[in-house]
């Protein structure tokens, strides 16, 4: 099974009952926002081409957090903050040329474009003021206390625009304090009058999103690889490469998905507030992060199809990259309070089996290591979908 969950029946307009009408969907404004995202994902995915060794593994990741932590804050906004105004449009649209900005000088982060990256950053924490300060005004449901935006974003912000002039390496270790530092406000932060006011719908929805900006990164490495590199045997390795990227996408959206909207949407509170951060921030940064390694490692085996077998550095991004994919969502499923030894069936061999392709990856074949990569998805989604056969025979009609 591929995901934190028991599988359950997807979740049609039928099933939603009277609820169906009021359901909200991502706007016009969120969408067109993702497209920096895009640009984002293939700038980091490409940095994982070729033989990366454990250094730029740790690069990618350190570079990648940021970017996602600040799309986690303005999709929390644009839930809570449904009003279509000038105002939130031009902060919105600066706020992408900001992550732009970021994009652009992801290849040169650690060196020369790293003050580039830090302005980036603070401009989005400007941009995230914006949204938030009008939420400190009486008698705004939201009840957020003026000093929690002026610490998280507005001095966050200007920190990270200083960090700019920081020669390395202090300048990433002060980046790295900074991100802890955020990381410690919202732990602490009790959430206030947010629980009651998240649209759990809409925010599994955008999360579902991002997780087709990342597959769709992969899709465009297999094919922009393909054409660099018109054989029988690249055809070979992207055609595998493309039915790894089909499994992971249906187990996702056919279970994961689906119950990670049930699971929220039977929680409020707190509980809610915490759930939807510890999934949908937390955890999915991780998940996420697990694709664009596969779209780098997959990247590379169309192009090395014609070798004796995979660089290491590629083995670990495609093998890795799955290993850490069901990790992630074995830490989502006990989050959600699966019972462990459930958990455990599908977990073990999903970690496991990547793990074991990459240690014996230097006697495989390109095209094996991804046949065995993508047969291992296709096990989990076939796996999912018997699961769910089976529930739904000891138990019909139960959602």
């Amino acid at each position: 099974m591929d995901g934190p969950q028991e599988p359950r029946e997807p979740r049609t307009a039928a099933s939603a009952g009277a609820k169906a009408p009021q359901e909200r969907h991502a706007g016009w404004l969120e969408l067109f926002f993702d497209l920096v995202f895009v640009a984002l994902a293939a700038q980091l995915s490409h940095q994982l081409h070729g033989d990366p060794n454990l250094g730029d593994f740790a690069l990618f990741l350190a570079l990648y957090f940021p970017p996602w932590w600040m799309w986690v804050n303005l999709t929390v906004s644009a839930n809570l903050f449904v009003e279509d105004t000038a105002r939130r449009r031009l902060l919105m649209l600066f706020a992408m040329l900001c992550l732009a900005v970021m994009a652009a000088a992801v290849p040169e982060a650690a060196g020369d474009r790293g003050a580039a990256y830090a302005l980036g950053y603070a401009g989005t924490r400007l941009v995230l003021l914006g949204l938030w300060w009008p939420a400190t005004r009486f008698p705004d449901p939201l009840r957020v206390p003026r000093w929690r935006p002026l610490s998280y974003c507005l001095g966050s912000g200007v920190l990270w625009a200083v960090s700019a002039a920081v020669p390395s390496p202090w300048r990433y270790w002060m980046w790295a304090a900074l991100i802890v530092a955020e990381m410690v406000l919202l732990l602490t932060a009790r959430g206030h009058g947010v629980p009651g006011q998240i649209d759990t719908g809409h925010l599994v929805e955008r999360v579902g999103l991002f997780v087709i900006i990342v597959l769709g990164e992969s899709v465009i490495a297999l094919v922009t690889s393909f054409d660099h590199h018109w054989t029988g045997q690249a055809a070979v390795v992207a055609l595998l490469g493309f039915v790894l990227l089909a499994a992971l996408w249906w187990s996702y959206f056919d279970f994961a998905a689906t119950s990670a909207e049930l699971v929220f949407g039977s929680v409020q509170g707190r509980e809610l507030y915490v759930l939807a951060r510890d999934v949908g921030g937390f955890l999915h940064f991780f998940v996420t992060a697990a694709v664009l390694c596969m779209a780098g490692g997959l990247a590379t085996a169309v192009e090395e199809a014609g070798h004796p077998h995979l660089p290491r550095g590629a083995v670990w991004a495609l093998a890795g990259g799955l290993a850490l994919y069901h990790a992630a969502h074995a830490t989502i499923a006990l989050r959600f309070r699966r019972p462990l030894r459930r958990v455990t069936v599908w977990a073990v061999p999903g970690i496991a089996i990547p793990v074991l392709v990459g240690l014996g990856a230097d006697h495989l074949a390109p095209w094996l290591v991804v046949g065995l990569i993508a047969g291992e998805a296709v096990a989990h989604l076939l796996y999912a979908r018997a699961l769910l056969r089976r529930r739904n025979a000891l138990y019909p009609g139960r959602v």
